[in-house]
């Protein structure tokens, strides 16, 4: 895609947005429905994913793990950013990979130990491209993409989660 098909894109959007910015309010939703064993379903709208337990917490490995899954969910939308914000600045990327790593202490999630943290510890993003645009058009690249990906800028300034329930009983 050409940068200017990208504006001619998202210019009509941008327009809508400033005009009418509740319009830009979308709600997003994923549902999981509870499966055999200690599993989850989630369908992604592409294809159904099946979380399980990581082999450190049980797991036999064959489901996806949710911890995968987030790094997954990372490192894809750094990847689509990054090629957003490529395109629109016209920099010529032949190719790369982004890479999300993250360190988790399985004592935390086991109950093991109360010092351990639930969750990762450390998240590590890593781009390597292809590309032969200067250092300081790569330094404004990455750095609209860490600013502009929505998972990164989520898993930084985490917004509150509302939890709620609601219980179905046989009624013997």
């Amino acid at each position: 895609m050409k940068s200017e098909e990208l504006r001619s894109l998202q210019a009509p959007l941008k327009q809508q947005y400033h005009e009418k910015p509740e319009s830009a309010l979308v709600t997003l939703s994923a549902r999981g429905i509870i499966g055999e064993g200690v599993t989850c379903r989630v369908d992604t709208g592409k294809a159904l994913v099946e979380a399980g337990l990581h082999p450190a917490t049980g797991g036999s490995g064959l489901a996806a793990c949710s911890g995968d899954m987030l790094l997954e969910a990372l490192a894809a939308c750094a990847g689509v950013t990054l090629q957003a914000v490529a395109t629109a600045l016209d920099i010529n990327l032949r190719g790369g990979t982004v890479t999300a790593e993250g360190d988790l202490d399985f004592r935390g999630t086991l109950g093991v130990s109360k010092e351990a943290p639930v969750g990762f510890r450390q998240i590590r993003l890593h781009f390597d491209l292809d590309t032969d645009a200067p250092d300081d058009q790569v330094d404004t690249l990455l750095r609209l993409t860490e600013r502009y990906c929505v998972v990164k800028q989520t898993l930084e300034k985490p917004p509150v989660i509302d939890t709620s329930h609601h219980i179905q009983r046989d009624n013997q």
